[in-house]
Formats: C-alpha cells, sequence, structure tokens
C-alpha cells in the first residue's frame, strides 16, 4: 500500500490511517450480546506489542493507529464490572500501551534483525522476536522486545555500532507470566503487570539481553 501511495504522492503529503485493529475473541459468558465484552490475556499483550512494531516501522507514512476499543470491548485496556459495582481492571494490553509510551515523539531508529522463525496457519512463517527502536529528545535509546516463543528463551545481542554517544547504563521492564492464556481479573487485578527486567548486560560495543519465553 505503501508502494502505491510513494508512487501517486512521493513527497509524502497523504498518510495513511489503520481504523480498528485488535484482536476480536468470543464474547464473555454471561454479558450482554453483541456488546463484545471480551477477556483480554497475556496472547493479547503479545498482538498488542508486535502490531506497536510494525507501525512504528513505517511511521512515515502511518500517522494514525487506532485500537479497537478502549474499555469493555473488543481488545480492550480496561476493563469495568458491567453490574455497577465501580471496579475497574488494567488489561495485559494496557500495560503494553504504558511501556511504549517513551517512543511518542521519539525518532525512529531503523534496525536489521536476524531470528528463528516459526511455522504459523497458512504455510507462513513469522519472526520469533519482534523489535522496535529509537531515540528521545534526551539522548536516551529506547528498544523493545517481544519474544512470541510459548516454551523458548531468546538471547539477543544488540549491537551499538554507528551510535555516537554509546550508552552507560541499561535498564527495563518485562511483562509476562506462567501462560499465554493469563489475564487480570476483578479477583486477580495483578496477576500480569511489568516488573523490573535484569535479563540485559552492556558492554562497549553491544547489549546481551536474554528474554524468556512469551
Amino acid at each position: 500500500h505503501i508502494e502505491i501511495m510513494d508512487e501517486k504522492d512521493p513527497k509524502n503529503r497523504v498518510a495513511l490511517l489503520l481504523d480498528e485493529w485488535g484482536t476480536w475473541w468470543d464474547e464473555e459468558p454471561g454479558t450482554v450480546r453483541g456488546h463484545l465484552f471480551q477477556q483480554n490475556s497475556m496472547r493479547d499483550a503479545i498482538v498488542a506489542s508486535t502490531s506497536l512494531d510494525i507501525f512504528h516501522k513505517y511511521t512515515r507514512r502511518l500517522k494514525m493507529c487506532n485500537i479497537a476499543q478502549i474499555v469493555n470491548v473488543l481488545q480492550s485496556m480496561i476493563l469495568t464490572d458491567t453490574m455497577g459495582t465501580g471496579h475497574m481492571v488494567l488489561t495485559p494490553t494496557y500495560h503494553v500501551f504504558n511501556m511504549y509510551k517513551d517512543f511518542q515523539e521519539a525518532t525512529y531508529l531503523p534496525m536489521e534483525v536476524k531470528t528463528d522463525s516459526m511455522s504459523v496457519r497458512g504455510n507462513r512463517t513469522i519472526p520469533l522476536l519482534s523489535t522496535s527502536a529509537a531515540r528521545t529528545a534526551d539522548g536516551t535509546i529506547v528498544v523493545s522486545l517481544a519474544n512470541v516463543s510459548l516454551d523458548k528463551e531468546q538471547k539477543v545481542n544488540l549491537s551499538l555500532d554507528g551510535i555516537a554517544s554509546k550508552p552507560k547504563t541499561v535498564t527495563g521492564q518485562i511483562l509476562s507470566c506462567k501462560s499465554v492464556a493469563d489475564y487480570n481479573d476483578f479477583e486477580n487485578p495483578n496477576r500480569i503487570v511489568p516488573t523490573e527486567f535484569k535479563g540485559a548486560k552492556l558492554s562497549k560495543q553491544n547489549v546481551s539481553v536474554k528474554i524468556p519465553a512469551k
């Protein structure tokens, strides 16, 4: 699609907008039929992460992307108790969006990625590792790494070649859980929450990272 836009609009005056992306599963039992209230699991968090990485890759053209939806419908970031108790829970998708907020207003950094792949439905393959990188206004380099493998740790080496001012420290957060089907609910709202990530080591030329499955 971008190839066609580049041909017809070489000056990049027209933006590409993506409306209503996200997952769509079965409605939760006992909810209002047709209102599309669905639970949000770690699987949805992985979809959110890989989707944001893809959108970031094409940010030259892609200027707006709207997840469907925000509250109580489809891949929501927030679920509320529809019985009126006032209870609210933050979904794994919410935490992914919160973890990606440093990418806002940052400068996109292209990455060359070499990773193993796995076969999926329709004789297609997808990479086991989804990545994105950016530089913030204060010079901080932000990197996202999503391991889509359900059972294999990924060892990653990030080359710092071409970066004029080498980083002096590395910090991070990780979002994971025991099962990709795990989710937060009103009884267990913090089953899946970001925690401090200690699996990255910084050297002069690269950052080595060990990322657990999921």
